[in-house]
């Protein structure tokens, strides 16, 4: 998987909540830079898992460098968390025509409760992000560990979400008043929207509509840009230069969705990288223990009550075979179902990988072509 992203500038981790994304993102950022690629991990998530993962304290909105550990090495990896509200003050500062629009909007009631609560600010401010990174030129590799979320690319519509919002043509109709010299029915829609407007008032206090006719005027000039940004930003996520990892638990409910998840991807023209099967358990090796076989083995090492401890152990082999087996299933009908598309597997570890030692052991599993591929690429 690491080396199918490694010449992309962005690297986005999706997935159903509750898979491992945050953590396989990190460790993607953390073979990146293995690699000499210099990383950046962007997490939306405000549970701080990435900080957690990576052992930092604490994140904030501009990258902090990963501090250099025997596991890290000369490799540089930085990490940062979306401030949504940082992100869109910038925004605001870019595309305002003047200093004084910029000031009106950013000091607006309106906007400030836009910027930080309104549904798909967050997803609309990542995104933006990701643009600003680019721009900034400082990061070979910028990856993206998306947010928990019942659609896992809701993000990708928080641009068209937004600039819709900001432009909504009825609610200015309703608080601007008609040009000079409109027509007839101009002037009759005016003298309804009046009404409405006398009544909005009643209702929800004069300052407020106030403020909100002041934020929508503030916005005049910039509707355009909003709409030329989201554009660009939405081309850039379709080009060659990203690639979009489907992360995948192995049960039935993660492994459908991540699969309807990647066609959505493919038919909406944004290029997948391959697939991340986290938490995959091994087949034991050596076949099953037989109790009567491993009794006389315990007993000659010294164990207490052989007879027991060889039926515990037998089943619990038995019970390590099936988990095994059903997660076989489940890369099998992934594969199947994304044809074409990379499977890598990341084991089940026995504690959660945490920090740079245990980022390491993910690292090295995405490093390592998975069986999906080896088939691939093995001539018939």
């Amino acid at each position: 998987m690491i080396e199918a992203v490694e010449r992309r500038r962005i690297v986005v981790c999706c997935g159903a909540g509750g898979v491992g994304k945050t953590t396989v993102s990190a460790g993607l950022g953390l073979g990146l830079a293995h690699r000499g690629a210099r990383t950046v991990v962007v997490t939306i998530d405000p549970a701080r898992r990435l900080a957690t993962a990576l052992g930092m304290e604490g994140l904030a909105d501009e990258p902090r460098r990963v501090p250099a550990e025997p596991g890290l090495g000369g490799a540089e990896l930085w990490a940062l968390q979306l401030d949504a509200k940082a992100t869109f003050d910038r925004l605001i500062a870019r595309e305002a025509p003047t200093p004084e629009a910029r000031d009106r909007i950013l000091e607006n009631r309106i906007y400030r409760h836009l910027s930080g609560a309104v549904a798909g600010a967050q997803d609309y401010m990542a995104v933006e992000r990701l643009h600003e990174l680019v721009d900034e030129g400082s990061f070979d590799t910028i990856v993206l560990d998306t947010p928990p979320s019942q659609n896992a690319l809701d993000f990708l519509d928080a641009p068209a979400r937004i600039t819709r919002f900001i432009e909504g043509r009825a609610l200015r109709l309703l608080l601007r008043p008609p040009l000079p010299g409109a027509g007839l029915g101009r002037r009759v829609l005016a003298a309804g929207t009046g009404t409405a407007f006398s009544l909005l008032q009643r209702l929800t206090g004069a300052q407020l509509m106030r403020d909100l006719s002041d934020f929508l005027a503030a916005f005049d000039g910039m509707y355009d840009g909003f709409a030329a940004r989201a554009k660009a930003i939405n081309a850039l996520l379709r080009s060659p230069e990203s690639g979009f990892v489907v992360v995948a638990a192995p049960d039935s409910e993660s492994i459908g969705q991540a699969v309807a998840l990647g066609r959505r991807l493919d038919d909406d023209g944004y290029p997948l990288a391959g697939l991340v099967l986290n938490r995959v358990h091994p087949l034991p090796p050596g076949g099953l223990a037989q109790p009567e076989a491993l009794a006389p083995a315990l007993a000659a090492a010294g164990a207490p009550e052989p007879a027991s401890l060889a039926e515990r152990a037998a089943a619990s082999q038995r019970e390590e075979q099936i988990l095994a087996l059903r997660d076989l299933d489940a890369r099998e009908a992934l594969a199947g179902a994304l044809e074409g598309a990379p499977v890598t597997e990341v084991p089940s570890f026995e504690r959660e990988p945490v920090e740079l030692e245990g980022l390491g052991d993910v690292a090295a599993a995405l490093a390592v072509a998975g069986r999906a591929q080896r088939a691939a690429s093995t001539p018939s």
